[in-house]
């Protein structure tokens, strides 16, 4: 095979177009509108042909061509961890924004095409009576494709299905500083302490706030092979960028950047067979929420956090018209902060303006789930990192059991 150059005008690559008896084949929209498709010939795990199209712009091409170029003799394994800064080393645009985008699109595509690979192998596998449920060692010994890996392996294919996670929550805010990470790690808690085996997960890479709210500062992610292991607490199981990063140590990344530890953090994490996945978002509805959406496959909906002012029911608003927009159900609007309770008598008496929350739900035609009032022990708690459940105290408990009856219509 010949070596790759640089093409600076739009003509095509040799690697350009499609391929006769591919392995696996996948095509793939961006969020920027260009589409990529990829074609790869494999022999047994390592790729030895790949080839591609787009109808993007000169910049797509030359990330196309050169992730194409860079897949040969690279094992299934090898590919998983193959990132778009290779791409943009190879053709040394490091400072140019645009591609980055065009990198990620060709490596989120190839990606896929190893899924299909990956899928294919499996089907057949099932059609001569061995899949990795139904197993055992007689049928592995007449079996040409023999299962070489342990019956309760998670795979990077099935991760985010719905044979591994049986539902996922978003919460979202569409703006900081309104206490959704804490709304969110009270769920996913309330969720372990009914019985319930629950993922954790801070896609906040920003300002992770997971891991200072549960008392797991000291924590930092370990890996087992190709998978990253969520830190346990009981039947909870928790994954944050808080567990990478030093306390004082920011995450300057640009979106790609983002886009891919996101990813990583749904697809190559071991959490195994979990009951409900909470994930606590970032603000806004920008490149990690997009990212997020894609690697979960399916999100079976999502908790809007709001305080009752109008600054921030602005922005709450938005992250509603995002879940209308990405196809995500809306479970309900949590109003946080809705007043101060003084711990002496136990009065609510309202700081911000009062009810915002519920006027933004009846106005969009969304369920509120209820209204959390300023409490000091909620604050002094989270400083400490002495995790405090309040699913049975006096406001949580109803916010709970309206989400849940939201839960079981959804899933009705």
């Amino acid at each position: 095979m010949s070596t790759w150059n640089p093409i600076p005008t739009r003509t095509r690559p040799e690697n350009f177009g499609p391929m006769k008896d591919a392995s696996a084949h996948a095509r793939f929209k961006g969020p920027c509108g260009d589409t990529m498709e990829f074609w790869l010939y494999l022999d047994g795990v390592h790729i030895r042909e790949a080839s591609f199209t787009t109808d993007g712009c000169d910049t797509s091409v030359a990330c196309g061509s050169v992730a194409a170029h860079l897949c040969i003799d690279r094992s299934i394994g090898e590919m998983k961890a193959f990132k778009p800064e290779e791409v943009i080393e190879v053709l040394g645009w490091q400072e140019q924004e645009e591609s980055h985008h065009c990198a990620l699109l060709a490596v989120r595509t190839i990606g896929m095409a190893i899924k299909d690979y990956e899928a294919r192998l499996k089907a057949e596998e099932e059609a001569q009576g061995c899949s990795q449920d139904s197993c055992s060692s007689e049928c592995c010994e007449s079996c040409s494709s023999p299962c070489d890996s342990p019956k309760d392996s998670v795979s990077l294919t099935t991760l985010a299905g719905a044979g591994k996670i049986k539902q996922r929550i978003l919460v979202l805010s569409g703006k900081g500083g309104v206490g959704k990470s804490t709304v969110a790690t009270n769920l996913a808690m309330a969720f372990a302490s009914q019985g319930l085996t629950t993922g954790l997960l801070d896609v906040d890479i920003h300002g992770p706030s997971v891991p200072k709210l549960l008392g797991l500062e000291g924590e930092h992610l370990l890996s087992e092979g190709p998978n990253l292991l969520p830190v346990e607490l009981g039947n909870l199981k928790v994954i944050s960028m808080g567990f990478a990063l030093d306390a004082d140590e920011p995450a300057i990344w640009r979106g790609p950047m983002k886009a891919g530890v996101v990813e990583q953090f749904v697809q190559r994490v071991h959490w195994g067979e979990l009951d409900v996945l909470v994930v606590d978002c970032p603000p806004g509805t920008g490149d990690e929420h997009l990212s997020l959406k894609q690697a979960l496959g399916a999100v079976d909906g999502a908790v809007i956090v709001t305080t009752p002012q109008e600054v921030a029911v602005l922005d709450a608003r938005k992250a509603v018209s995002f879940c209308k927009a990405a196809d995500i159900p809306v479970l309900g609007v949590i109003e946080n902060m809705s007043g101060f309770a003084c711990p002496h008598c136990s009065t609510v008496t309202p700081i911000f303006s009062s009810e915002g929350g519920r006027r933004m739900a009846d106005d969009m035609g969304i369920p509120f789930l209820g209204s959390l009032p300023l409490d000091p022990k909620v604050g002094l708690d989270g400083d400490a990192g002495r995790p405090r459940l309040y699913a049975q105290e006096q406001y949580f408990g109803p916010v709970l059991q309206a989400l849940g009856a939201q839960l079981e219509g959804a899933t009705a």
